[in-house]
């Protein structure tokens, strides 16, 4: 057994910026596993944090003196540059590893390697599930996870442990691939969403199956911020081809419906 296998399970000091509801469910979870969690966001969220067991740094410099061993960034995928380069990371006292939790990956990369000391190490992740989805535990969702630059395996190991002990199912994948697939899903999920939710469809006393799956697709969707839904738009470069591919789909099957009208019609 590699000595990051024999410690994956150590307990550490996790530095949270944006503790927003998704940081927050997330550090619900790293609490009950008995990590040490410290949180920083531009909202003042004291009490919640002191409910659940979690320091709250209203300043950023106390915050990244705090001596965490990963910092893991929640923000919006429209705010982490603004966000980063806001933090005096001349505080950190030793390589940390900072990690995302991005709905895009090549765009944090990016900015990370870019922004980042080159001492400190990344690792780009995508829980593929949130507050509503992972309200009943962890088990068999995706966890994507890509180590872009890791030197410390044991941090590393740590960190990726608190989801495979919750039972996720770990897919290691590049950050190209994951935008790739993303774009094929996740987006295209939430614009056909966003399309229903703009057409203000309603339950009828007839649904059928299919027709409550949009329908429910359509209030998921609706729960989601439009920073999030655009930001999965703009900072993911293959999106804009399915946005093309979606209209394209579109106007075929509406021609094809035109085409078959007109031929009955002259009959």
């Amino acid at each position: 057994m590699s000595a990051s296998s024999s410690l994956s399970s150590q307990c550490l000091k996790i530095g949270i910026v944006g503790f927003g509801s998704f940081g927050q469910f997330l550090a619900k979870t790293m609490v009950k596993q008995g990590h040490a969690i410290r949180a920083t966001s531009r909202t003042d969220h004291s009490e919640i944090s002191n409910h659940l067991g979690i320091s709250f740094f209203t300043d950023a410099r106390a915050f990244l003196e705090a001596d965490n061993d990963v910092i893991l960034i929640c923000t919006s995928i429209l705010s982490l540059s603004g966000v980063l380069k806001a933090l005096p990371l001349e505080c950190l006292k030793r390589r940390t590893l900072f990690v995302d939790v991005l709905s895009v990956k090549e765009y944090p990369r990016n900015f990370l390697l870019q922004f980042l000391p080159e001492e400190m190490d990344v690792l780009c992740t995508h829980p593929m599930f949130g507050p509503d989805s992972g309200r009943d535990g962890w088990k068999d969702l995706a966890f994507v996870y890509a180590r872009v630059r890791v030197r410390d395996e044991v941090i590393c190991s740590s960190f990726l442990h608190i989801f495979q002990s919750e039972g996720c199912r770990m897919v290691e994948m590049s950050c190209e691939e994951h935008d790739k697939v993303a774009a094929n899903s996740q987006f295209l999920t939430h614009i056909i969403g966003r399309v229903l939710s703009e057409m203000d469809i309603k339950s009828t006393p007839i649904n059928t199956k299919s027709f409550e799956t949009l329908f429910q697709l359509s209030k998921n969707v609706a729960n989601n911020s439009f920073d999030l839904f655009s930001g999965l738009f703009i900072h993911n470069r293959f999106a804009k081809q399915e946005l093309e591919n979606l209209e394209h789909a579109f106007e075929k099957v509406k021609q094809k419906l035109l085409e078959k009208m007109n031929e009955e019609q002259n009959l």
